[in-house]
């Protein structure tokens, strides 16, 4: 059966994808399933069955829980390019996070079934997989200490410095098409925190704001002006 177009367009961006095998790509282009979400629309809930491996396609999506209350707390935010979820799709278990798309976005769909099909017969795609598990662990304790150690600034500057890892977020360009609400969904700090953290950041020339866009000007000067403050 011939691939859908759309969803082939769509995979042929992803660098994984084209690290395995034909026979398994064309496994892949079978299986995944490509759909469109809306600013606010979930992706996936929390305490549902895992059913799929999640691939951002287009947009941003965040990872985060929320309490009775409605207070939310945020493990990772996950641009275009990033793959999420391996963890509780290696485990077959209850999705530990909400996935709520921040704008409009397209995600991509690996059913459980086909992740472990291919964890089990295709090399380059375990030692992706491998990889995308050490990078995430390093990821969420850097968040757990940015957010107990950093100042309001470091928190900024890390969690922008954070979405150019190239293993997790491949896509990421130097002007990210951000605004100041979404960072501020990102970091978990108010809007009002971000925007004097964006323009302090921008004082000392790390970045240049313009309308819902954010340009790193030099991101290793970004990422130690964060490390400077542990």
């Amino acid at each position: 059966m011939r691939a859908d177009p759309q969803i082939a367009r769509a995979m042929s961006a992803h660098g994984w994808f084209h690290e395995l095998a034909p026979a398994h790509q064309a496994h892949v282009l079978a299986r995944v399933r490509l759909q469109h979400f809306a600013a606010g629309e979930v992706l996936a809930h929390r305490k549902a069955p895992t059913e799929d491996w999640i691939g951002v396609h287009t947009g941003l999506v965040k990872l985060a829980v929320y309490n009775a209350a409605g207070d939310s707390c945020t493990f990772s935010g996950v641009p275009a390019g990033g793959w999420f979820g391996e963890g509780s799709v290696l485990k077959r278990e209850l999705r530990r996070y909400d996935v709520i798309a921040l704008r409009a976005s397209d995600a991509i769909f690996l059913p459980v079934d086909d992740f472990h099909f291919l964890l089990d017969h295709s090399l380059p795609f375990s030692g992706f997989v491998i990889r995308q598990l050490n990078e995430r662990m390093g990821e969420f304790i850097a968040a757990i200490q940015n957010q107990r150690l950093l100042s309001v600034e470091g928190q900024v500057a890390a969690a922008l410095s954070q979405l150019f890892n190239p293993q997790l977020y491949p896509f990421t360009a130097q002007r990210l098409e951000l605004s100041q609400e979404e960072l501020g969904l990102l970091t978990g700090l108010s809007r009002q925190r971000v925007n004097r953290a964006l323009r302090e950041l921008e004082r000392l020339q790390l970045l240049r704001l313009a309308y819902n866009r954010i340009e790193v000007l030099d991101l290793e000067r970004l990422r130690a002006y964060a490390q400077r403050q542990i």
